[in-house]
């Protein structure tokens, strides 16, 4: 075990990673995927991801996982072979939850072509073949994946689960890990718009910039002016 890994145990925040917080259905909205999917990639007949106890919320760690296999899923590898990549991984790496590691952002193309030599497995071709012996695919269509995170203690420790362009952020540290801006829960804020308060209003309240206030009922799916909340 690294040194950093032990340094985070001792870290006050380090047990909120494991702790049931985000239910399948927001942890389906947040990593645009169906209720019935994650179920299914939990407890189906070969389940992609490991299985976690039933009528439980997904923790911090399972919900990144969660957000790269919805990605791969859209990109069309099958559910079969990221699996068994996965599995790959997590052996190679040792540890539970191999896709949240900065290590798979930095060392997953080599285990992938590793795996994909052993296994001459095709689908993953559109991940890891490269151009002449680089890693251009990886980069090219991994990056924009791997900038939603911030990594810290080796982790994905901050997702940006609307893309670095929105101020919404998740962080197990802040907020018990729910999507917030500057430290106010998104759904705080949607819950105020339903009551009937203004942007405005609460942009003063919270002090809050009108972009946090517009992300964050955004990413709640409030809509006002167009595609805009506040001019």
């Amino acid at each position: 075990m690294s040194t950093v890994v032990i340094e985070r145990q001792k870290e006050p925040w380090f047990r909120r990673l494991f702790l049931p917080a985000y239910p399948i259905g927001d942890a389906a909205r947040y990593t645009k995927t169906n209720p019935r999917t994650v179920l299914y990639w939990y407890f189906g007949e070969k389940p992609v991801l490991p299985e976690r106890e039933r009528h439980k919320p997904l923790n911090y760690l399972q919900l990144v996982e969660l957000a790269f296999v919805a990605f791969f899923r859209r990109i069309g590898i099958p559910m079969e072979r990221i699996r068994a990549a996965r599995d790959y991984i997590a052996q190679n790496f040792g540890n539970e939850y191999p896709l949240t590691l900065d290590k798979f952002k930095t060392e997953g193309y080599h285990i992938l072509m590793e795996y994909q030599q052993f296994e001459n497995i095709k689908e993953f071709d559109r991940v890891i073949v490269t151009d002449r012996g680089g890693q251009l695919a990886w980069d090219s269509l991994m990056g924009d994946k791997f900038a939603e995170f911030d990594y810290d203690y080796e982790i994905a420790m901050r997702w940006h689960p609307a893309g670095r362009q929105s101020l919404v952020l998740i962080d197990p540290r802040i907020a018990f890990g729910a999507p917030m801006v500057s430290g106010i829960p998104t759904w705080v804020l949607k819950g105020r718009w339903k009551a009937g308060e203004t942007p405005e209003e609460m942009r003063d309240e919270f002090e809050l910039t009108s972009q946090a206030v517009t992300d964050a009922l955004r990413f709640e799916g409030i809509r006002l002016n167009g595609d805009s909340v506040l001019g």
